[in-house]
């Protein structure tokens, strides 16, 4: 009886000790979309070790308050840093149980040719666009919105084989290039194609950049997310640096139609989309100037580095509005199983052989 009595006690004690540990799980990893305090996260993954390396990659979200007129972008997202040291010396304690010292190397190697074919496109812009703003512009946006075109063209061809099939990804690209589009509308209306070297340079360009992002893409997604993200941190530098040389001349000046068609209209659907790192309804752009419209399309740039950083991450991505409709229903994860996902066509043959 005394030893029951003894076992009985012990049982209650440890009861009562791995509730709270349950509680602080949960609390940890169970995450919720909340409308009070628009905060948008994501559920645990199912594999521990994309845990791991989503809890390393974690995109937080800036959120402009009425009275700043900038959006701070980590340091991360600047181009001359896209070195791969950061990445190593943050990765090198855990390296054993997450990734190899030889993925690691490969993660540098990418960034490292990123980063050259980066600065080297940054070098001939300013060389021919060093006084011409407008321009310089319209080369960028048209450059810009190639990948997002590369990237569904691919996701479009693994779904065709049954190999990956990822209705988010495809979402939020396209809302990108929706975006990176009415950037270059705006370009346009301000006069930025008016030559036909600016045309013809920019449309080359383009063109050799929607392939060479097509094989990037086929052969490592996350190479090529990182490629856009370079991309798109220039952006971000190049409107922030004219918004501070010219700020107070574009504030007389008055804002293009189609840019406050875009940022003020009744369906902000698709500008919701693309800016994976908030929640949808929280970013509404008053647009009464010229200065607002690149004040909005620097901190589009922005959005657009937080949501390519994101991608480089294996499953990571979602759309805010699948987060908001997934959180109705309580069984349902925020990220597809790592079953699922393949990196590159290599992995995508392999598992659809040996599956």
């Amino acid at each position: 009886m005394a030893a029951t009595t003894a076992i009985s006690g012990i049982s209650s004690r440890t009861l009562a000790i791995s509730q709270p540990l349950v509680t602080l799980r949960c609390s940890r990893s169970a995450v919720s979309y909340s409308s009070s305090h628009r905060l948008l996260c994501h559920r645990p993954l199912s594999s521990s070790r994309l845990l791991l390396r989503n809890n390393k990659h974690r995109v937080q979200a800036t959120i402009l308050k009425e009275d700043e007129e900038k959006v701070v972008v980590e340091e991360s997202f600047k181009a001359e840093t896209f070195t791969g040291k950061e990445l190593l010396g943050e990765e090198s304690n855990t390296s054993s149980s997450s990734t190899s010292a030889f993925e690691l190397w490969i993660i540098k190697l990418e960034q490292g040719v990123n980063v050259f074919l980066t600065d080297s496109v940054i070098k001939i812009l300013d060389t021919l666009y060093r006084d011409r703003t407008y321009a310089r512009f319209f080369v960028l946006e048209t450059i810009a919105r190639v990948p997002y075109f590369a990237f569904m063209s691919v996701l479009h061809m693994y779904e065709t084989f049954g190999w990956w099939r990822r209705a988010d990804y495809l979402k939020v690209h396209f809302a990108e290039s929706w975006n990176e589009m009415h950037h270059l509308l705006i370009m346009e209306e301000l006069g930025g194609n008016s030559w036909w070297f600016d045309r013809f340079l920019a449309q080359h360009i383009a063109t050799f950049y929607y392939f060479m992002t097509v094989f990037l893409y086929i052969i490592s997604p996350r190479m090529a997310y990182h490629f856009s993200e370079c991309v798109e941190s220039h952006a971000f530098e190049t409107y922030d640096k004219f918004l501070k040389a010219s700020g107070e001349e574009l504030k007389n000046m008055p804002a293009p139609d189609i840019a406050v068609k875009y940022y003020t209209g009744s369906d902000l659907y698709l500008f919701d989309e693309f800016q994976t790192s908030r929640a949808p309804n929280t970013r509404r752009p008053v647009i009464e100037n010229l200065y607002d419209v690149f004040l909005n399309i620097r901190d589009d740039e922005a959005e657009h580095c937080k949501t390519m950083k994101a991608c480089q991450t294996l499953g990571s991505l979602r759309s805010p509005h699948s987060i908001i409709e997934d959180d109705a229903e309580e069984e349902s994860g925020c990220v597809v199983p790592e079953g699922a996902h393949c990196e590159g066509i290599v992995d995508c043959i392999k598992k659809s052989i040996t599956s």
